[in-house]
């Protein structure tokens, strides 16, 4: 049927443009699909194939691009965007780290943009249209995504690519394939153990198929599905004419009979011990037919009957001992067999792939069908508990051992957003579950809270390791965690808020690691917004857990931006007496003093922040800024430059250089560094504020007024640049105006002093004066204010 597709032009009506193969784990839909695209390259197709090791929309279409590339048909548009994507996703992710609380953006916008970055990993099909953020947040103007990461024509890409990763990538992607496929006979895609991915490219995939939604699909591309389960009418119902279904059932006897026959297992009782072992899987008929053993053997389980072809006791022992790690390579053989075994034998890991039942999937890893690993690992586990634990805990160091190397150079509080450094620790945890289940759990629900706090997009690969470890462990607490898990978090969406209350819920939490799950839902809550909630969980977090140092830091970030200055640095007076040589809250006490005015205090307490973490940046940039605002801007100049030395992308910080360079007489040098702020961090409205300084400190008014007028379209309610837009205007001799934008200034920001003088020295028909903001330094100095202005990020 497959072949006979290929002999059909596209405008055929018996030709199928989408397959589906369905059916139980073990009936040969994987086999099926590696002839299937061997049979399309036949026909000079093009192919290229994922599983479930590409479980997002970027994934996949980065498998495809570089399966196509090795053929000789790269797809350079495409890579282009996936690199671009990967490390705009990267940069934002660690922005979003280091400003858990932004003077910029509003809280819904900040909402917007985490959700954003999450779907780009957790739910590929989501977005501003799709219910992944919400619309209204999106259409507020400056409270909105633009006002995040909007921008010109050529930053909007990148943000974009942030926000919704699949409207970006799948219409190149589309022009891409429609470009190859004139170049070749056909194209097929294949999609295997589509039941894992299914929840996160279902969606896609129709859209795909939907005339006009991506733009139009070369008629000769065939798309190939593989999975356990029927397609989900809600979103394939209309499409069923596109699609030929492809039910897969276990061997009829007959058709058992018939492969053991050509296999040359024609003796009576093999064959039907080979019936009664297999219960007709073609998976395993086809593995006992290669092995089918001494007749007779009426009792002997289906495990040995898979090596009974094996006479050499060492390499049946490295088989068995191959089926404990998920995947495995060449280096996890030498650790998964004891070490005086048939490791030291050449050639054990070619020999592995030589049985029928180890496959070397898409992802590079190999691993064992599972429904034949499942009966190993169970004869393993109830044959010898000892052996068991012991090689679970060999393998788990031995994950351990990758997991530390992977996190060389990365900081601890991003680990989870490594996919390497996530991989191997997930492992770890696996073996340590499989090995002891009631004692790993702990470390296995601490390592949950981590990684929604951190990296939520992929907590559903730490819930599925839970459920993994417990059908092979066969722990049915370690079953339920993970399924409980699982259906949080696909049914709530990229907000780990539900994952976090069921961790809540349960007993097997410490005092510590119920703490450390609040104070993660608090930080959650605060971007979204929901300040009183924020506030509600620290607390809480701080009665069950009096001493978390985080708990108390974190509610001190969210009272100082309500302007609850006293109670935030009681907080942190709590959070330093807990960790004194915690820099961070050295750090929180110093940005609080700032926006307090109390400068000096600030200028001490950040000496000694910087001096706790010299690595850290956000000390230098904040005492940077308050070394300007005390006119002392050789050494503020300082300050900063060393901050951006730490960390390149310190957008925030070159904004800020770059008015200590005015002051400095360098407009050159304040233009490059708001450049490459507006590079790093596109669409701030306080950026092109701030080149308006710069163009206004050099008498250069036209050129001012625009980038206010710039500034204004990303953030209408933006006091600041209404004021210095007002002091250029005035400089022009357009008085009306200035006098509406001071007006308007007032309004936003009825404690704006500086605007209030400056409309009164106008008054209803005053003429131009010449007093003004000092050249370089907005009317309010952002963070620094009682007010802080809006569009400009702060310290933190």
């Amino acid at each position: 049927m497959f072949r006979t597709n290929f002999t059909l032009p596209p405008e055929d009506p018996r030709h199928r443009f989408v397959f589906h193969v369905r059916g139980n784990a073990g009936v040969g839909k994987t086999s099926l699909l590696r002839e299937w695209r061997q049979a399309a390259g036949e026909f000079g197709a093009l192919t290229a194939a994922a599983d479930e090791s590409a479980d997002s929309v970027p994934d996949v279409l980065a498998a495809f691009a570089a399966q196509f590339a090795e053929q000789g048909r790269p797809l350079k548009a495409l890579d282009r965007l996936l690199t671009n994507h990967r490390r705009a996703l990267h940069e934002a992710a660690g922005r979003l780290a280091a400003d858990n609380e932004s003077a910029g953006p509003s809280p819904g916008a900040l909402a917007a943009a985490q959700a954003g970055l999450l779907a780009a990993g957790a739910i590929p099909v989501v977005g501003a249209l799709a219910g992944g953020i919400d619309p209204a947040v999106v259409a507020r103007g400056a409270g909105g995504l633009r006002a995040v990461f909007g921008g010109r024509a050529r930053q909007l890409e990148e943000a974009r690519l942030l926000a919704e990763p699949v409207q970006v990538l799948t219409p190149v992607f589309v022009a891409e394939l429609d470009r190859v496929a004139d170049a070749v006979p056909w194209v097929a895609l294949f999609l295997d153990t589509y039941e894992r991915t299914a929840p996160q490219l279902d969606r896609w995939l129709a859209d795909l198929l939907t005339p006009g939604r991506y733009g139009e699909l070369p008629a000769n591309l065939v798309l190939t599905l593989a999975g356990q389960r029927r397609l989900d009418p809600a979103h394939w119902g209309d499409r069923g004419r596109l699609v030929a279904d492809v039910p897969l059932r276990p061997f009829t006897e007959e058709e058992a009979r018939q492969l053991l026959h050509e296999r040359g297992v024609v003796a009576e009782p093999v064959v039907r011990e080979v019936l009664r072992l297999s219960g007709g899987l073609p998976v395993l008929v086809s593995t006992l037919a290669a092995n089918p053993g001494a007749a007779g053997e009426a009792n002997a389980t289906a495990v040995e009957r898979f090596l009974a072809g094996e006479s050499d006791p060492a390499r049946r022992a490295a088989a068995l001992a191959c089926a404990l790690p998920r995947r495995f390579d060449e280096d996890l053989v030498a650790v998964a067999v004891p070490q005086d075994g048939p490791h030291t034998l050449p050639g054990l890991y070619d020999w592995l792939h030589e049985l029928p039942f180890v496959a070397e999937p898409y992802s590079g890893r190999s691993r064992y069908h599972a429904v034949v690993r499942a009966p190993m690992l169970r004869l393993q586990r109830t044959g010898s508990p000892q052996r068991w634990k012991a090689a679970h805990d060999r393998l788990a160091e031995a994950f351990a051992a990758r997991r530390d190397a992977a996190a060389e150079g990365i900081d601890p509080e991003r680990l989870w957003a490594e996919q390497p450094w996530r991989r191997a620790a997930l492992d770890v945890l696996y073996h340590r579950l499989c090995a002891r289940p009631r004692t790993a759990l702990p470390e296995a629900l601490r390592a949950g809270i981590e990684i929604l706090a951190q990296r939520p997009s992929r907590a559903r690969h730490w819930a599925r390791t839970l459920v993994d470890a417990g059908e092979d462990a066969d722990n049915a607490v370690l079953r339920e965690w993970g399924r409980d898990l699982l259906a949080a978090i696909s049914d709530h969406g990229p907000r780990p808020t539900a994952a976090l209350g069921l961790l809540l819920t349960r007993a097997e939490l410490t005092d510590r690691d119920r703490a450390a799950a609040l104070v993660a839902r608090a930080w959650d809550r605060f971007r979204a917004g929901e300040l009183e909630a924020a506030l509600s969980d620290h607390g809480r977090a701080i009665a069950v857990d009096p001493r978390s140092e985080r708990a108390h830091q974190g509610r001190a970030v969210i009272l100082r931006s309500l302007g609850r200055y006293e109670e935030a640095l009681a907080d942190l007076d709590r959070a330093e007496e807990i960790a004194p040589a915690w820099a961070w809250a050295v750090r929180e006490r110093g940005e609080t003093y700032r926006r307090m005015g109390r400068l000096e205090e600030a200028l001490t307490v950040l000496d000694r922040a910087h001096a706790l973490d010299p690595s850290d940046a956000v000390p230098l940039g904040s005492r940077g800024l308050v070394r300007h605002v005390l006119g002392r801007p050789e050494e503020a100049l300082d300050d900063f430059d060393r901050a951006i030395a730490l960390w390149p992308e310190y957008a925030w910080a070159l904004v800020r250089r770059s008015r200590v360079r005015t002051v400095l007489g360098d407009p050159v040098g304040a233009l490059a560094d708001l450049d490459r702020a507006e590079e790093l961090n596109p669409g701030r409205a306080g950026t092109e504020g701030e080149r308006g300084e710069v163009y206004r400190a050099t008498g250069r008014y036209e050129e001012a007024v625009a980038c206010y007028d710039r500034a204004l379209a990303l953030d209408p309610d933006y006091a600041w640049a209404h004021g210095s837009r007002a002091a250029a205007l005035e400089s022009l001799g357009r008085i009306p105006e200035a006098r509406a934008d001071l007006d308007r200034a007032l309004e936003l920001d009825p404690g704006y002093a500086w605007a209030r003088e400056r409309r009164a020295r106008l008054g209803p028909g005053g003429g131009p004066s010449t007093s003004g903001p000092p050249a370089g330094a907005p009317p309010t100095d952002g963070p620094s204010a009682s007010t802080p202005s809006p569009g400009v990020p702060s310290a933190d």
